[in-house]
């Protein structure tokens, strides 16, 4: 299925989220905007794109530092006005990293400001085209996706991907998370998409084989929340070898043990020393391919 004309993805991998680039009648957006260590090449190849015209909005699905990253440098450059979900607007006016998660994490995010918020229900005009945003918890609390009815297509972010949907994190908390995932995609579900553009790979248009992924998915994770938090580990410490493509053994244990998400998980339902499940998270990302030992540092493999 080919996209309008009116929108371009920038398809980036799993250290920055896509970027989705409108233009047209109604003005240039930019829906997500990448991690901060690629805030540079994000911006290039939105100059690029634009030949000459200015960005004139950001829209943000969620606040995961992968997903606005980007957003401070953009402002910066073009004075976008910026578009972010109403639940999150007291966290980023007090730029509060605790609650934005980026502490939580270990991640890194410029401190950004914004101009308005998006609520589920609202209309948006994208690319001459009008888009709902609706309410998609589960991966994060706050996130939404947009839905164009007149193409079909929906943009995801994290909620929907071809093989799955991002990590739940409000589960590692002890907060309910596993629930709102299964309505999420329900809802999905009843949209009809033809067309999906995630946060992360490729757009899809086999968008039932996509959720009888994801549902069976959040069944496995319902039936023992223990994997769920395992996955976490996991992902948390594959997003910093991404940033740092090297990271000395020694301090696999130190980044990790920095993070409140790695503790609650490790408390609430894996039970390890730090010790032991940075070694368990190592040996999981050799095993799976994405990462290589050698000489006492811990290398990034894609």
């Amino acid at each position: 299925m080919k996209l309008p004309a009116t929108m371009r993805v920038f398809e980036r991998g799993w250290l920055s989220s896509n970027n989705i680039l409108f233009d047209g009648g109604s003005g240039t957006a930019l829906v997500d905007t990448g991690y901060s260590t690629h805030a540079a090449q994000t911006l290039a190849m939105v100059r690029h794109a634009l030949k000459g015209r200015p960005l004139d909005r950001i829209l943000n699905t969620h606040l995961h530092s992968d997903h606005c990253g980007g957003n401070a440098a953009l402002q910066a450059a073009y004075g976008s006005r910026t578009a972010i979900p109403v639940a999150e607007a007291d966290k980023v006016r007090e730029w509060n990293v605790e609650a934005l998660s980026y502490k939580a994490t270990g991640q890194q995010c410029e401190r950004f400001g914004f101009d308005e918020t998006i609520a589920p229900g609202d209309l948006l005009v994208l690319g001459d085209l009008q888009w709902q945003a609706l309410a998609a918890p589960g991966h994060d609390p706050h996130s939404l996706v947009f839905w164009c009815a007149d193409e079909r297509i929906l943009i995801s972010a994290d909620a929907l991907w071809e093989n799955g949907f991002g990590v739940v994190f409000p589960e590692l908390e002890g907060e309910s998370g596993f629930a709102e995932v299964r309505a999420t995609l329900e809802l999905i579900a009843t949209l009809g998409a033809k067309l999906v553009i995630p946060g992360h790979g490729a757009p899809f248009t086999d968008v039932d084989r996509a959720l009888q992924t994801a549902f069976s998915r959040i069944d496995y994770y319902t039936a023992d929340p223990a994997r769920n938090a395992q996955h976490a580990i996991k992902v948390l410490l594959k997003f910093l070898l991404l940033e740092k493509q090297a990271i000395p053994l020694p301090e696999v244990e130190t980044l990790l043990g920095g993070m409140f998400l790695f503790h609650e998980a490790n408390r609430r339902y894996l039970h390890k020393s730090d010790a032991d499940l940075a070694q368990w998270a190592v040996a999981q990302l050799e095993k799976a391919g994405v990462a290589q030992l050698r000489d006492g540092v811990l290398l990034n493999r894609d």
